[in-house]
């Protein structure tokens, strides 16, 4: 078969199983709908945590920029790994044990103030909307190629299946539909990273292939060969990074602090019987986590060296640039999508890929985000796992898609209009409130996957940026200091996030021809921006509240009561 129907085979299988999941899983009360009545077991709940957090970023985009970035990709890793473990065993417990649904429900009860409430709806929202801009960037993607359709028919069919089971199943129908969709990704995932290996380095174990040696008998080990690989085209070392020192400690840090304050990884925390559940269930998901993140390195590796050998080849002992006439079909499909352009600049009929250090002009584009998609097919292996590999891609996107799509959902219906506007509302008014928020959400998050600002993993580095300048600090001292009142608390979430924000807007929208680390503040990329705002939130916070009133002693009773095992 085609690996159009292999596709087509691949992904009606997945998406058939998803929405099976979540018929059978549907949620007839606000409990079901928000947390999922708070009794899924630990394992289930930290595989269903892992595939809420391994979004299209994880699956489609970090291996891509790792790639193209080399070492200078390892922030993602870092700061992505490192944050869940912080995450994990830093808040996710206490927040269990306070026993809200929500983040904004934290933040409004801790600091006693409905305006606490709303700017918390407000930030959770935006930082959302933000991260499920990427995932529906994704979903296009894969569709655009796979599928034959342009990327905005492909965002537009994602939105449908998450409208589907997340505005039916909620919190429960999502949390068993993601338990489908990590088997799913991760077998996607690792069958292709497993035959690469053993195709490039004759090593069954990715991660061994990566460190081991080239399969060609010239002795010589993977990395030293796409270094030289990369020095021939004019490109810096795979295994140098270019990136400065304090921008790599930003965008590392801002990715870490972020995941410890994404509400919809947080609030997975919720739907477990118990706090030392909620431990457990986030031990499971970092092993769950780890199997995918350990073996992107290797993904990315392979990917590069695959590539760089595509578009040149050694001919009587010299390296000469392919003929765009010679290509591989892999290529001229890609070319399809607009995310592969090769422009002829000096009319010569070759294809030269070339980087800054190289006096020869680059005649070729390449979106990083098509790397891990087109593996498959630039190292010829079946079209079965080709059709896998799209699949594996919806099922990453999807699921982050409609944990996020929840978050705004229940913000919205829980946080605001029966937190704070209508608190008469009843239960069923609340979750019909929750399905049409849900809805909404959907088309306002499609609209944003066709016109998304960056790479899917820009725009999820975004969002983490904003969820550490915004609720991080907010959290942190919710439930470490007794004298944090409702006033810091406020101004630091709005300090920090419209510094954040403000700071991306401006480089990526009002004037993306200064966004160079020449004109940046102190060398910090956009996608760094938020590890300091969440500084300026810690200083705006702690200095507002030495100056105002302490909480009551009820609230300091509960901060007290939060930490007790």
């Amino acid at each position: 078969m085609t690996v159009q129907a292999w596709t087509f085979v691949m992904v009606g299988l997945s998406f058939a199983l998803y929405i099976g999941v979540a018929l059978w899983s549907k949620a007839r009360s606000t409990g079901d709908f928000y947390v999922a009545g708070s009794n899924v077991h630990p394992v289930v709940n930290g595989m269903a945590t892992a595939a809420d957090w391994m979004s299209a970023a994880s699956f489609i985009s970090m291996a891509g920029l790792i790639s193209f970035m080399g070492r200078d990709g390892s922030v993602y890793l870092l700061g992505w790994t490192g944050g869940y473990v912080l995450l994990a065993l830093l808040l996710a417990p206490y927040l269990r044990k306070f026993g809200k649904y929500t983040v904004p429900d934290f933040v409004g009860d801790r600091y006693y103030s409905q305006l606490a409430r709303i700017v918390a709806v407000v930030c959770a929202v935006f930082v959302s909307f933000t991260y499920v801009a990427g995932q529906m960037r994704g979903v296009g993607i894969v569709f655009s190629r796979f599928l034959n359709v342009n990327i905005e028919i492909g965002v537009l069919i994602g939105m449908g299946i998450v409208f589907f089971y997340a505005v039916l199943g909620g919190m429960k129908g999502i949390t068993y539909t993601q338990v489908a969709q990590y088997c799913v990704l991760i077998f996607a995932f690792l069958v292709p990273a497993i035959f690469i290996s053993m195709l490039i380095t004759g090593n069954v174990i990715p991660q061994l292939g990566l460190m081991g040696k080239v399969a060609d008998g010239s002795g010589l080990y993977l990395l030293d060969r796409l270094n030289g690989l990369s020095e021939e085209l004019g490109f810096n070392l795979y295994t140098d990074g270019s990136k400065s020192t304090i921008d790599v400690f930003f965008i590392t840090a801002a990715l870490m602090l972020g995941t410890a304050g994404l509400p919809h990884v947080i609030i997975r925390f919720y739907t477990v019987r118990k706090a030392s559940e909620a431990r457990i269930s986030a031990g499971w998901a970092l092993l769950f986590i780890a199997i995918l993140y350990t073996t992107a390195p290797a993904v990315a590796a392979f990917a590069r060296t695959n590539l760089l050998k595509t578009v040149r080849f050694e001919q009587n002992g010299e390296l000469t640039d392919v003929k765009y006439e010679d290509v591989p079909s892999w290529f001229k499909n890609w070319e399809a999508t607009g995310l592969i352009k090769f422009e002829d600049k000096n009319e010569d009929g070759a294809v030269q890929y070339r980087g800054p250090k190289s006096e020869i002009q680059n005649e070729l584009t390449i979106d990083p985000d098509i790397m891990v998609l087109a593996n498959p097919e630039i190292a010829k292996l079946p079209n079965w796992i080709v059709g896998l590999v799209a699949a594996g891609g919806l099922a990453a996107a999807l699921s982050t898609a409609a944990g996020l799509l929840l978050v705004i959902s229940t913000a919205v219906a829980h946080d605001l209009l029966k937190g704070a506007i209508m608190p008469t509302l009843q239960e069923k008014q609340e979750l019909m409130a929750a399905r049409i928020a849900a809805g909404v959400a959907v088309c306002i998050a499609g609209y944003f996957g066709m016109n998304p600002p960056g790479f899917v993993g820009q725009v999820v580095a975004f969002a983490f940026g904003l969820a550490a300048s915004s609720f991080f600090p907010a959290i942190v001292m919710g439930i470490f200091s007794k004298r944090m009142n409702k006033e810091g608390a406020i101004s630091g979430m709005i300090v920090g996030i419209t510094f954040t924000a403000a700071y991306i807007i401006f480089f990526k929208f009002i004037s993306p021809e200064l966004n160079t680390p020449d004109h940046w503040l102190w060398g910090i990329s956009p996608e760094g921006i938020g590890t300091l705002g969440m500084a300026l939130n810690f200083i705006v916070s702690l200095s507002v509240s030495a100056l105002t009133s302490p909480p009551p002693d009820e609230v300091q009773t509960l901060v007290d009561d939060i930490r007790i095992p």
